[in-house]
């Protein structure tokens, strides 16, 4: 890695808030992630940059703790030539025909009932981190977009015998205020070749728009044109559409042009955009979710309490949490670093903004109070036995469990207040797997009247069971022998519903596990030996 002399911010455009990527030089193992939390979260990395749109939840504004009812559920995603998926490969979160457990599935929106788990199994290198990574590339596309006149960057399927002759699809069908979508777009990686949008249903298929850049006139606005009585508003649409390059997606030049506040009756395209952008949330084995939180429990009793009753609900040995004010000349971040997250947090000119630093394990947030920054750590708190002494400790000190459970409280408080999609990559990472299992069990029992989705990638058999899961909920990624990535659900085989799965997992009836071989070859070791 090339380390430049100096720390500099980088502004990226958004239309929503200022954004800014930092570039971590000189000071790798020391600062391990900034984030500035505003109305987006942006996350920086020493290692790489990785930019995080989450909407940043002020809970003086609104609790919390607020329950949302309504629908924004993944219905499925297809994907096609996209890194390890060759064919047209489908995740369905539509039920099966099984009535068992009728809890695990939303009442119908508009004729469509979705599930609300859905659990990835399979051998390492089968595609279960390919098929989240290929969820996360397309939600990029549409919030971030591409750069004027460069390639867009992505892996297609490579082991066949012409990899760059075949476009990649990606398509989703979700709920979003009642309504059902398919949005989905096919592309190379010198152009968008295809992008469209539909109303779906059990008996409808309304286009929203479609473009097809091999016409000469790519686009189909047919249903704005009905719907949109004034002229300047429509040759504002016409002009956006003419003016989106040939590697942008249509949907981002609607969210980058602030096309909303120029142009009526689109809530199709905003619901789209919106969907993407604050129910889809997509969690790497490296990633914090929403460490703001951690910041609001000084100011939120209830929050406070929640998050202090689900420490002691998964036996973590902690007693209480809290903020302790840090003197800047005694942490362990450089004074120019320093200087210039102040000289940040003071040009937004709001006290609500603040920078969330994780330093060696530990977590320091800065804020603005009187023109002058405040800096806390996030600290645990141990009560001592035989008196009510209390003991506080560096999170750094706690166990890589312990923190991952702490990671977890802000996901699961999320899931619960509802209207969220959860896709989490190697959630069992440093858990036990009894907590593992009553993670999910405490979502699906607290989530029966809540719409929110948890899908996730896992090794954990344990997980295998039909007392925690439906077989329309289990799925399972292997590789065929041309090395492409295939998916198949427990609902395609004949198991009874009392029947234990977990062990005919593990002996390779469902194909999902390593294929390992034999140690005769292993000519090197066995000379050795």
């Amino acid at each position: 890695m090339t380390h430049s002399k100096q720390c500099q911010f980088y502004p990226l455009a958004d239309q929503t808030t200022k954004m800014y990527l930092r570039r971590i030089s000189g000071i790798s193992g020391i600062i391990h992630a900034i984030r500035i939390l505003t109305y987006d979260e942006c996350h920086f990395t020493s290692r790489d940059i990785k930019v995080k749109n989450e909407p940043f939840v002020d809970v003086k504004k609104s609790h919390y703790l607020y329950v949302n009812n309504t629908t924004r559920m993944l219905i499925r995603f297809n994907i096609e030539n996209f890194l390890s998926f060759e064919g047209r490969t489908t995740f369905s979160m539509i039920p099966g025909r099984g009535s068992l457990k009728p809890h695990h599935k939303t009442k119908k929106c508009g004729g469509i009932s979705v599930l609300k788990t859905g659990v990835l199994f399979g051998a390492n290198a089968s595609g279960k981190s390919n098929l989240i990574k290929s969820i996360a590339f397309g939600k990029k596309m549409v919030l971030r977009g591409t750069k004027p006149e460069k390639p867009i960057e992505y892996q297609n399927f490579r082991l066949n015998k012409n990899p760059t002759l075949k476009d990649s699809r990606l398509e989703y069908e979700f709920q979003h205020n009642g309504f059902n979508y398919a949005y989905g777009f096919t592309f190379n990686k010198e152009s968008i070749v295809e992008e469209w949008l539909y109303k779906i249903g059990p008996n409808l298929e309304q286009k929203i728009f479609e473009r097809d850049n091999k016409k000469q006139n790519p686009f189909d606005l047919a249903y704005f044109i009905e719907k949109i009585n004034s002229p300047e508003e429509l040759q504002f649409l016409s002009f956006i559409a003419k003016g989106t390059r040939n590697n942008q997606l249509f949907l981002t030049e609607i969210r980058a042009r602030n096309v909303a506040e120029n142009v009526s009756k689109i809530d199709d395209l905003l619901n789209t955009i919106d969907w993407f952008q604050n129910a889809l949330k997509i969690i790497s084995p490296e990633d914090k979710y929403n460490e703001g939180l951690k910041f609001e429990l000084r100011e939120d009793v209830e929050l406070l309490t929640t998050f202090e009753e689900l420490l002691s609900y998964f036996d973590t040995g902690i007693d209480g949490v809290c903020l302790e004010a840090v003197d800047p000349d005694n942490i362990e971040i450089p004074k120019r670093i320093i200087e210039e997250i102040k000289g940040d947090l003071l040009s937004k000119k709001s006290e609500s903004s603040r920078a969330s630093i994780s330093i060696r394990g530990n977590t320091y947030f800065l804020s603005i109070k009187n023109d002058e920054l405040e800096i806390q750590k996030f600290m645990t708190k141990h009560a001592v036995s035989g008196n009510e002494k209390v003991v506080k400790f560096d999170t750094r000190d706690e166990s890589d469990g312990t923190n991952r459970i702490m990671d977890f409280i802000p996901l699961m408080m999320d899931l619960v207040k509802g209207d969220n999609v959860f896709i989490i990559d190697e959630m069992e990472r440093s858990l036990h797997p009894n907590l593992m299992y009553d993670l999910i069990d405490l979502f699906l029992s607290k989530t029966e009247h809540v719409n929110s989705q948890l899908i996730l990638a896992s090794h954990e058999s344990t997980l295998l069971t039909q007392k925690l899961l439906r077989k329309d909920e289990i799925w399972f990624v292997v590789k065929d022998q041309n090395g492409a990535s295939k998916l198949h659900s427990l609902e395609e085989y004949n198991v009874r519903f009392d029947k234990e799965i977990r062990k005919d997992y593990l002996i390779g009836r469902f194909k999902a596990i390593p294929r390992i071989g034999s140690r005769a070859n292993l000519s090197v070791l066995n000379n050795i030996s």
